[in-house]
């Protein structure tokens, strides 16, 4: 049985790493998702269009560093250790700037610019140690044993520790309180290109005559009833909205209880709808919710400014993971159909509530996602800057010139700080912590730390147990004693992460199978 078992550890780490997960997650970072960042960033456009920066590649060159007396030389990990440096690979972008809309030639080496330096992981694809064997490591001062997976920022050595979070883009459904409150909640936390939107849509009983059905996203203050949302992303009449939230009697009835208050609030003339056609109705009906959405995020401002930044909100704000464009409001309208059933469907007893501590409901976001956040905000940052610097050039009727407009330190600062500091993008702090030397399995054991964002000063007992799908994922032993007891875990020893793969490749595969209608 001995031999058994760790013959099989043994043949696992022929293959894996204890760090592959944070060296696959960087790799893939550096190689694909930087890129894409830069391409999805809107171009920089100065004078109504006369004057636009394109950018192109972006080539990573391996780390070096600038003596004083100007040389340049490259730079491993324990230089960059003994001397106080960073351990950073520089950017450069192929940049140009397009006058009255015409592209120049095509971008080439000439129009690179260097716009920072990126800090490096050890071990990872661009690291000068990628790929030596022991002896060579030993050569470069290093320890063969060594795992790599962390940072090096101003000499000291930064781990980048993972975090768990709720699974985006997925409906998790909670009843709140005991089952006869009748009180639950379906909560959806939409991610599109950095942005986090939570939708809450909350089924609870009005103290007066009120809504049961009520929902709460960003940028429209408190919440609003769902009706009124559906009536504006295109489900205009009631018979639309109750076809498509459920054909059972009883929850028709609480959809249609809603209606008839919702339409009090929109202030329907009822005589003047009778007068209407079929269609003239339902664009009636739909401007009137988005006058009233717009009455709550534009107060006081002009109408045509009004229903212009309620359009926006709805657009831009409400599941942005299905996209942002006006033609994705149907769809919209569909999901929330498909949500208020499944919360009703919890109200009734006929479902049962998800369970928030199930691994299923769990994602887990490893360095290369932490940091597409960090350039993502970082790369904005220095777009602005730009901007402003070459609006200056404009203004002194001085020549523009990307190379001086671009001041590299804007890039590097915040990325830099951020590792150095542990202070993360979106108000997270401790994501990067000091890598742990106490010994060799406290540095293994650092490197495969998983931290829950749940406050440490609330007794949250469900969410310190210890879960049967944690079972072969996470090490039911290894938890610190006091208040990070059971959120701050570790991976299990053959634990491996899987990484995220396009949804829009598997519809393709399963189009092609004709599986799926298009």
């Amino acid at each position: 049985m001995k031999e058994n078992t760790w013959g099989l550890v043994n043949s696992f780490f022929d293959e894996y790493q204890l760090v592959d997960h944070h060296l696959k997650s960087y790799n893939d970072f550096v190689n694909n998702r930087i890129q894409k960042i830069i391409d999805i960033t809107d171009p920089i456009s100065l004078e109504n269009g006369k004057y636009t920066v394109r950018t192109g590649k972006l080539h990573i060159h391996k780390p070096f560093t600038k003596e004083a007396d100007g040389s340049k030389s490259m730079i491993y990990p324990t230089e960059a250790r003994l001397r106080n440096l960073n351990y950073s690979a520089h950017m450069y972008l192929e940049m140009t700037l397009d006058e009255e809309g015409e592209p120049q030639n095509p971008l080439t080496e000439e129009d690179e610019v260097y716009i920072g330096e990126l800090p490096l992981m050890l071990k990872s694809d661009i690291c000068h140690l990628h790929g030596l064997n022991a002896d060579e490591l030993v050569a470069k001062g290093e320890d063969p044993k060594d795992p790599g997976g962390y940072f090096i920022v101003n000499g000291s050595e930064r781990a980048v520790v993972t975090m768990e979070e709720i699974a985006p883009n997925k409906i998790i459904l909670e009843r709140i309180g005991e089952f006869e409150d009748r009180r639950a909640k379906a909560i959806v936390t939409s991610i599109k290109s950095g942005f986090r939107a939570r939708i809450s849509l909350e089924y609870k009983k009005p103290r007066k005559s009120g809504v049961f059905l009520r929902i709460s996203f960003p940028y429209v203050p408190g919440e609003i009833p769902l009706v009124i949302l559906l009536r504006a992303l295109g489900l205009s009449t009631d018979e639309k909205i109750i076809t498509a939230i459920s054909e059972n009697f009883n929850y028709q009835m609480v959809i249609a209880d809603d209606m008839q208050v919702s339409s009090s609030q929109l202030k329907i003339d009822a005589e003047e709808l009778e007068e209407l056609s079929a269609e003239e109705k339902e664009d009636y009906l739909t401007q009137a919710a988005i006058k009233f959405i717009g009455n709550r995020v534009a107060k006081g401002m002009t109408e045509e400014y009004r229903i212009k930044r309620a359009e926006d909100v709805i657009d831009r704000y409400l599941l942005p993971h299905m996209g942002t464009e006006p033609e994705r409001r149907h769809d919209k309208a569909i999901y929330l159909a498909e949500m208020t059933e499944m919360l009703l469907q919890v109200i009734a007893g006929e479902r049962d509530p998800h369970d928030k501590d199930h691994y299923t409901n769990k994602r887990l976001r490893v360095s290369g996602d932490l940091m597409e956040d960090l350039f993502r905000v970082a790369f904005t940052s220095l777009t602005r800057d730009m901007s402003y610097q070459l609006e200056r050039s404009l203004s002194r009727g001085k020549t523009l010139s990307i190379k001086q407009a671009v001041r590299s330190d804007v890039l590097t600062e915040n990325i830099k700080h951020a590792i150095a500091t542990g202070n993360w993008v979106g108000g997270r702090a401790g994501v990067s912590q000091l890598l742990d030397r106490t010994s060799y399995m406290g540095t293994l054991s650092h490197l495969r730390r998983v931290v829950s964002p749940l406050t440490r000063s609330q007794p949250h007992f469900e969410a310190r147990d210890l879960h049967p799908t944690q079972f072969g994922k996470i090490c039911p032993n290894e938890t610190p004693e006091g208040p990070n007891c059971g959120l701050v875990k570790n991976l299990a020893l053959l634990c491996k992460i899987s990484e995220g793969s396009d949804t829009q490749e598997i519809v393709d595969t399963i189009e092609s199978m004709n599986v799926l209608n298009k």
